[in-house]
């Protein structure tokens, strides 16, 4: 036996990673955070993850998102550390239904667990001016807030939802992520939505959002 095929068999005898607890109740939760998210974009919002063991890479508050906006009419493209992973893959399926793509474009979301070397953002489906709601949403794994918590430069935020405009501090991202993301938003009502997800807790930039490079 090959190396490859004992790690896909220890992977097959491995059990499937429970989901949430009370099913409704915290994806309920979960939802309200993302929305609260999404309406006050650059704040952090905290998740209830207790009891969330999902296989690695997968985090445990990706996997809150994933149960909570997932479903079986829902395509999911995944980075190549989550498409590597068997377990990750039935994870997904088997709690949300979601069907797995090939393709970023053809994704409604996206789940990233190597920021850093992420694809383009201009791969993901951009929506239409006739159905700017049919754009894709991708989700940044791994993500450290605050000065403290990561070394890539503050950008600072203004539009809907922002009073006046708000430095927002986060990383990984790659080095051009940030002229990408004004270049998205630029597209607006077309363009993709962004999502953070940290440690405990989640921020989110809609397409609406405006980005300006930090003066230092």
């Amino acid at each position: 036996m090959t190396a490859t095929q004992e790690t896909q068999t220890s992977q097959a005898m491995t059990p499937l990673a429970a989901g949430f607890h009370d099913p409704v109740h915290d994806a309920q939760a979960c939802f309200r955070a993302v929305m609260n998210a999404m309406a006050r974009p650059g704040t952090r919002q905290s998740l209830d993850i207790a009891g969330l063991t999902p296989p690695a890479p997968l985090t445990s508050v990706a996997a809150a998102l994933a149960l909570t906006l997932l479903d079986y009419d829902t395509p999911v493209w995944l980075d190549k550390p989550l498409m590597a992973s068997e377990a990750v893959k039935a994870f997904l399926r088997f709690h949300t239904g979601a069907p797995i793509v090939n393709e970023p474009v053809e994704a409604a979301f996206a789940l990233v667990a190597n920021p850093g070397q992420m694809i383009p953002l201009a791969s993901f489906n951009q929506g239409s001016a006739e159905y700017p709601d049919r754009s894709a949403t991708v989700i940044l794994l791994g993500q450290g807030f605050g000065a403290a918590r990561t070394a890539t430069p503050a950008v600072t935020l203004t539009g809907p939802g922002i009073q006046d405009s708000t430095a927002f501090p986060v990383g990984p991202v790659p080095p051009v992520f940030w002229e990408q993301v004004a270049a998205n938003s630029r597209q607006f009502p077309r363009g993709i939505d962004l999502i953070f997800a940290g440690a405990a807790e989640i921020a989110a930039l809609p397409r609406s959002t405006r980005i300006l490079p930090t003066e230092v």
